[in-house]
């Protein structure tokens, strides 16, 4: 059996979104997503609200991965409402360096528990999340542009153990 070397960790610089981001934060979102895009106008206004957090991660002065944060108002929940990772990059621990950023972004904010959906068939995500300490707490029907289900993921960002 062949073993598969590991990828060196990358070197990135986390930090706020801005809207000088724009235009490669697009670019990514087209590399990585077929559908469920973020659009321009999205982004913008996410950058621009206090209702979000938009988290870059940027490698030799490119654009390498985002997460981006909402937190719905009246909540105690946070919601990781996307994250991703450049291909180039992929594989080299960025995405759960991002998504502990996003966690640590949320509970600053007073937030108990990161929620978020992550499609039926996204297997590598579905693992990725579980490793993190997120469980599986739900299913939204047709949610995604191609009609397929949304897997809904919680973590406790206090520390406390998962309902049982």
């Amino acid at each position: 059996m062949k073993r598969r070397r590991k990828a060196r960790p990358i070197s990135v610089t986390l930090r706020r979104g801005r809207m000088s981001d724009l235009a490669a934060l697009v670019t990514l979102e087209l590399a990585v997503f077929k559908t469920d895009i973020v659009t321009r106008r999205s982004f913008r206004r996410f950058i621009a609200s206090s209702l979000a957090s938009l988290i870059v991660a940027e490698e030799s002065g490119g654009l390498a991965g985002y997460a981006l944060v909402l937190y719905p108002p009246h909540s105690k929940h946070a919601r990781l409402y996307s994250i991703a990772v450049a291909p180039h990059v992929g594989g080299r621990g960025l995405g759960p360096r991002l998504l502990a950023t996003a966690e640590s972004a949320a509970k600053r904010r007073g937030r108990r528990a990161m929620r978020l959906e992550v499609h039926v068939r996204n297997k590598r995500a579905i693992a990725r999340y579980m490793k993190s300490g997120y469980r599986l707490f739900g299913r939204r029907r047709a949610y995604y542009d191609d009609r397929a289900d949304a897997l809904r993921f919680e973590k406790p960002l206090d520390g406390s153990a998962h309902p049982a």
